[in-house]
């Protein structure tokens, strides 16, 4: 075993169940087991008091009435103390008139950071990446995304994706790239040439050719 191999950082993986945590934030201590039920995007940023990450708790904090109307909470977190937080979300109230209502993680044990692989040598050893975690209401792990400490993420693009998702789950289809509510989805596949011949035929399927087929919900 090399010594990279032995120090790469744990790394939580897609359809497995997400790690668990017990962690105090500025809304109280909240473990995995609070959002039972519900679909979580949780989040990390490198550190409070830094411009990229303002703009990102700023733009989280605009959406989410929008998550919570799709019965989706979010929870950030970052490797810095429960006063620093409170600070932070006052600092925002007083200089941007932006409400942060969400939780955030105190991790300053990095406990929860690396159970979810935040931590990422090549950028830091002792600041979380810009990492997000959609997690379903099974407390299954279902999406993850890394960005890099210099760019901020898409707000929307999280929104849009959490929103896909709930589609497939809900009508057991697949959406094709930047799909937006309202539009056409994708379908499996057909398993037969009796299947894939109805198919092609139906008025049901937008069909292009036997394996690509989309319809209306």
């Amino acid at each position: 075993m090399t010594n990279e191999t032995m120090t790469a950082p744990a790394m939580p993986r897609l359809n497995e169940p997400a790690p668990a945590f017990d962690a105090p934030t500025t809304h109280g201590r909240k473990t995995l087991e609070d959002y039972r039920g519900k679909w979580l995007v949780l989040f990390s940023h490198p550190a409070d008091f830094t411009p990229v990450c303002t703009t990102e708790f700023m733009g989280f904090a605009r959406r989410h009435a929008d998550f919570q109307a799709i019965d989706c909470d979010l929870l950030g977190l970052s490797i810095d103390s429960h006063y620093s937080h409170v600070a932070w979300v006052r600092n925002i109230k007083e200089k941007f008139d932006v409400e942060i209502g969400f939780p955030i993680i105190a991790d300053l044990s990095m406990q929860v950071a690396k159970a979810y692989g935040m931590i990422q040598p090549g950028a830091s050893d002792t600041s979380a990446v810009r990492a997000t975690f959609v997690i379903d209401p099974q407390g299954v792990l279902r999406a993850m995304l890394y960005y890099p400490m210099s760019n901020g993420r898409s707000i929307d693009e999280i929104l849009r994706l959490v929103k896909a998702m709930q589609t497939s789950d809900a009508y057991k289809v697949a959406t094709p790239e930047n799909w937006q509510p309202g539009e056409q989805v994708i379908v499996p596949p057909p398993g037969s040439v009796e299947e894939a011949n109805a198919r092609v035929a139906s008025d049901e399927y937008d069909c292009v050719d036997w394996y690509f087929c989309k319809r209306s919900l």
